[in-house]
């Protein structure tokens, strides 16, 4: 199966121009081959849909689920990329769109990430994108948004299978001004984004056998719990000199939440940082001063051998928060799919030992600067 992976991969992406992911690498291309991000108004719920003239685009939920020694995260990404291929080519296989899908399981009472991940060009059987709503399908996965506002996941993996329903009473979080995100010092830097702190979940979630857990029961269990949605498209992604980011979104238990990023150079220094802290009324946190990033400790991965901050200090609106994660080992293996290894770990938020919040940290470029 690895090898059949792997040879998917390859026939995948040799039709397929190089695409740096790097906006530095990239000077010019957005501007003549794809559109621009400039500041406009998201109109819902079209923009929940998919935006295929843009070069890539994300929707990604993560959560907690359940309580105590029988509690979990999740992650489920979907990815859009739009390659250079000729738009002349008639062919229904012609690598126009890009589809790639990754979901895992961070079960500490188990110690293991479960994780798994599929690719495929939209437009061939069973890989999809609606643009007049989130309707993302690929290989027996999807993801969608009902009328009524659910969103629905299944995902059927050679090692567990997640069904999934979430809702949020609360209005899509417009980041940055109005959904327009910097991700730089300029426009050229920008990305269009919002969120969807706050969902209630109720989630059923069957591990499955294999050879080396024999132990492991097949039965479904139905677990509860919150989690947070973001979607976001880009035409480019990182400033000069930039290798990667490190971003963090948290459902406070007093029914806010907090999210921040920082775009971080070879050396992990801060190039650009934002934050946005809002209460349950939605209330914005004043934020003229920046979020301070401080890595605390070390965690180096049996796989990649890459080395990765343990957790971190944030310094918000004057306060001293811990991010502490759920499990050491949540790296992931994406070289079947987008490439390389990254960081994508359930975190709780402390301060002074007291519990604040629970959500997802991600953590990219600390091997290689990001590339796809």
């Amino acid at each position: 199966m690895r090898r059949r992976a792997w040879l998917k991969r390859i026939l995948l992406l040799a039709s397929v121009p190089s695409l740096p992911f790097s906006a530095a690498q990239a000077d010019g291309v957005a501007g003549s081959f794809y559109p621009e991000v400039f500041p406009r108004k998201l109109v819902f719920p079209q923009d929940f849909g998919a935006h295929p003239e843009y070069r890539t685009e994300w929707w990604y939920m993560t959560g907690w689920l359940s309580e105590g020694a029988d509690k979990l995260g999740f992650q489920v990404t979907f990815f859009r990329s739009r390659t250079q291929h000729p738009e002349s080519n008639p062919s229904r296989f012609a690598p126009r769109q890009l589809l790639f899908a990754h979901a895992a399981l961070a079960i500490p009472s188990m110690g293991q990430l479960l994780h798994a991940e599929l690719a495929g060009r939209a437009g061939s059987a069973g890989a999809s994108f609606g643009s007049a709503d989130t309707a993302l399908a690929l290989s027996g996965w999807s993801l969608r948004r009902t009328e009524n506002d659910h969103y629905k996941i299944l995902i059927s993996a050679e090692q567990f299978t997640l069904e999934l329903d979430a809702l949020t009473p609360l209005a899509p979080v417009l980041r940055g001004d109005d959904g327009f995100s910097l991700k730089g010092p300029t426009s050229q830097f920008a990305s269009y984004y919002y969120s969807r702190p706050q969902l209630n979940v109720s989630a059923k979630v069957t591990l499955k056998k294999s050879s080396d857990s024999r132990s492991r029961a097949e039965q479904p269990l139905s677990l509860a719990g919150a989690a947070w949605f973001d979607h976001e498209w880009s035409s480019s992604l990182l400033m000069a000199g930039a290798v990667g980011w490190d971003w963090v979104g948290i459902n406070l238990l007093d029914g806010g939440s907090l999210m921040a990023f920082r775009m971080r150079n070879a050396a992990n220094a801060t190039l650009f940082t934002e934050w946005d802290w809002r209460d349950s009324s939605g209330q914005v946190t004043d934020k003229r001063q920046d979020v301070g990033w401080q890595a605390v400790g070390q965690w180096r991965s049996p796989r990649s051998l890459v080395t990765y901050p343990e957790g971190f200090q944030l310094r918000v609106a004057g306060r001293t928060l811990t991010l502490r994660p759920l499990m050491a080992d949540q790296e992931v293996n994406a070289q079947a799919s987008t490439g390389g290894f990254y960081y994508e770990g359930a975190v709780e938020l402390t301060e002074g030992g007291k519990l604040l919040g629970r959500g997802y940290l991600e953590l990219t470029g600390y091997g290689a600067p990001v590339a796809l």
